[in-house]
């Protein structure tokens, strides 16, 4: 099995007055085609060790590999570049830009990157969309769709450069009972049927139980 992500005794502390430590020297893999969850109590460093793993935040310790390459001597180019063509975000809170139209949030993280034409990124946007069920909505804007339909759009943006890991912090937390289950069949099938990994904090023990493998966390530390 392929390792997308490696870590070796990753830390991550706060140097406040007293130090915080939030992430506390775990080691782990994620492979291709692994739908994992990352469990545990508020404040166990479960959204800390995500902003890790997707280059949001730098640790104080420890390694991470990314495709195989170490990511401590990348520059702020470099993180932002992997980002890009590495991985794909899914939060909480969608964080759609709302003047912009679905396919118009899909498409900025290929206006980004750069590799496309506009027609290729009008149409791949709209694919996508399409696929996850929003075929109808591409033109309307977040405050016109409703929080599920929303958060597919957010998924729509994560899959926008094709990476082959995505990377979601509650993504079925501020949703009901039956969109929470449209997202997260959505997120079975990107590993399913699309080839991908999804790593997904989740407070929702039933839908870790229905992944592949969970990562429980207790004071920033694999339990």
């Amino acid at each position: 099995m392929t390792a997308l992500i490696e870590t070796e005794h990753l830390t991550r502390v706060l140097p406040e007055i007293i130090p915080v430590t939030l992430v506390r020297d775990i080691t782990l893999s994620i492979g291709d085609n692994e739908l994992v969850a990352v469990t545990g109590p508020s404040g166990s460093g479960k959204s800390s060790l995500l902003y890790l793993l997707g280059l949001l935040d730098r640790p104080t310790g420890g390694t991470l590999r990314i495709g195989g390459r170490d990511a401590g001597p990348m520059d702020e180019r470099e993180r932002a570049a992997t980002r890009l063509s590495e991985l794909g975000f899914v939060f909480q809170f969608h964080f759609l830009l709302p003047e912009f139209t679905a396919r118009e949030n899909v498409e900025i993280p290929m206006r980004k990157l750069g590799r496309l034409t506009r027609q290729e990124m009008h149409d791949r946007a709209g694919d996508l969309l399409a696929s996850l069920g929003l075929g109808d909505h591409l033109d309307k804007r977040p405050d016109q769709l409703s929080g599920g339909q929303r958060q597919r759009v957010a998924v729509a943006r994560a899959l926008a450069n094709d990476p082959p890991l995505i990377l979601a912090d509650e993504p079925t937390g501020s949703l009901d009972t039956r969109s929470s289950e449209q997202v997260f069949t959505i997120l079975e099938e990107l590993v399913r049927k699309r080839g991908k990994s999804v790593v997904a904090v989740t407070h929702d023990l039933d839908m870790a139980a229905r992944m592949d493998r969970r990562i429980e966390l207790v004071d920033g530390r694999i339990r």
